[in-house]
């Protein structure tokens, strides 16, 4: 599989947490962890743990090696476990024995991965918060911009840029609480041996696995869970969810950037967003990225979900079409999340462009504002029908719907003109957007430092 575009789908800082070396000394970081845990419960001599510990090192194995014992063993940790227990005997032949010592090779797998999602969570929730921040500032700031509201993709009624930007708002601060409880829940050790019961370590096991979560800093969790993978399938559908709201907001800027409507841009700047034959275009390179992973990452949640049918104590297939999977869920998740926290505070904002494009309809989008101040003064059954008569004369004589009125006199006999004005002025029929607006950012500012 090609590697060329990893830069374009994945962030670096997360995307090398999941790269051989990083997957590999995870592990190694199980094991060493788990040689000091049962130092300090005094199944083995300190020293044994240091010589074992000394060893798990990446740098100090064979990958390829790895990769080809893995074909044959049925998983990456049992090579490496025999290479860590020959690199240790090189040294210190009692000490290899102890290598590993009552655990499962799912348990330095499992264990590993969320070490690995331990760190990647964060660096995603950091490209959250950011763009939270600038969504709010931004809310607040295009509180009163009038922009088309558009429903099934057609001029709807007028609204504000403010109000779609908190809605976007609201929307990622749910993710955020998602984020926060998923990993409060989520990552935990997992340590239960060949099927579960810690056997091998006898009236020992309680403890060292208390003192193997100490040293890795992990939860440790009511009982092993190498069969039940919800927590697993929990990571991936809450990045799964956060990816389709990424999609979303990069299918809107998307629209927006259209020529036709030519409202939003996303930011101009050397060698981004050009054509290799058409020296005038302008693509929406942050949105094709942000979309494509939104495309792709619901079938592999699928696949997550479709792996929790797991047989009695340890799983046969299913844990195994995890490995690749939810790694790619995280990397795809968070280059979709770079992308867009990267590009939206820096959105090109053509507030002229969206005045205009309220006049397309040539008024018709005020038709339901003077529909209901018309109900106001005759039956509200009788204005709809009144006014859905000039919206129609209006398009099919091409007019402004303003003309049309003007020439009812059983619709302009209720109207002056300034009542009129009023009644065709986008900012004058706009909701109560901005008390949702303040609603978004007050519970963003409770929420941010949580």
């Amino acid at each position: 599989m090609t590697t060329l575009l990893d830069s374009l789908f994945h962030w670096e800082p997360v995307a090398k947490l999941f790269r051989d070396d990083g997957y590999l000394q995870s592990m190694l970081d199980f094991d060493a962890a788990l040689a000091r845990a049962e130092a300090s419960s005094g199944i083995i001599p300190s020293a044994v743990a240091n010589a074992i510990a000394a060893k798990c090192r990446v740098e100090l194995f064979d990958k390829q090696k790895l990769a080809e014992a893995a074909s044959l063993a049925g998983n990456l940790a049992i090579p490496l476990i025999k290479q860590l227990k020959a690199l240790v005997a090189a040294e210190n032949k009692d000490a290899a024995s102890f290598v590993h010592w009552g655990a499962t090779s799912q348990d330095a797998i499992d264990t590993a991965l969320v070490l690995q999602l331990r760190e990647a969570l964060p660096l995603i929730s950091g490209d959250l918060d950011n763009l939270c921040a600038r969504l709010a500032k931004m809310a607040d700031q295009h509180r009163l911009t009038p922009i088309v509201a558009r429903t099934w993709m057609q001029h709807a009624i007028p609204s504000t840029l403010g109000a779609k930007f908190a809605g976007w708002l609201d929307a990622l601060m749910r993710h955020r609480e998602r984020f926060r409880e998923m990993q409060n829940r989520c990552l935990v050790l997992q340590f239960g041996g060949a099927a579960g019961t810690l056997a091998a370590l006898g009236s020992q096991g309680e403890v060292i696995a208390k003192h193997l979560s100490a040293q890795l800093k992990l939860p440790l969790p009511q009982i092993p869970w190498h069969s039940h993978r919800d927590r697993l399938s929990e990571v991936a559908t809450t990045l799964g969810l956060l990816t389709g709201t990424l999609g979303k907001i990069a299918r809107d800027i998307s629209l927006h950037m259209q020529t036709e409507i030519d409202e939003l841009r996303e930011p101009a700047e050397e060698g981004r967003g050009g054509s290799s034959t058409m020296p005038h275009k302008h693509n929406p390179i942050a949105c094709a990225i942000i979309l494509a992973a939104a495309t792709r990452v619901p079938g592999l949640v699928a696949t997550m979900l479709s792996a929790m049918l797991q047989e009695d104590e340890r799983g046969l297939g299913s844990w195994h079409a995890e490995w690749e999977t939810l790694p790619e869920i995280v990397c795809l998740t968070a280059g979709a999340m770079h992308h867009l926290a990267n590009v939206v505070p820096r959105l090109e904002i053509d507030v002229k462009r969206m005045r205009e494009n309220l006049e397309l309809t040539k008024g018709l989008i005020f038709a339901e504002a003077v529909t209901a101040a018309l109900g106001e003064k005759i039956l509200r059954s009788e204005a709809r029908e009144l006014i859905d008569a000039a919206s129609e004369r209006a398009i099919k004589e091409k007019r402004h719907l303003r003309d049309a009125i003007n020439d009812d006199q059983k619709i302009a006999e209720h109207f002056s003109s300034d009542q009129l004005d009023k009644l065709f002025d986008p900012r004058n029929y706009s909701g109560t957007t901005s008390e949702f607006i303040d609603r978004v950012i007050e519970n963003y500012k409770s929420q941010k430092n949580i």
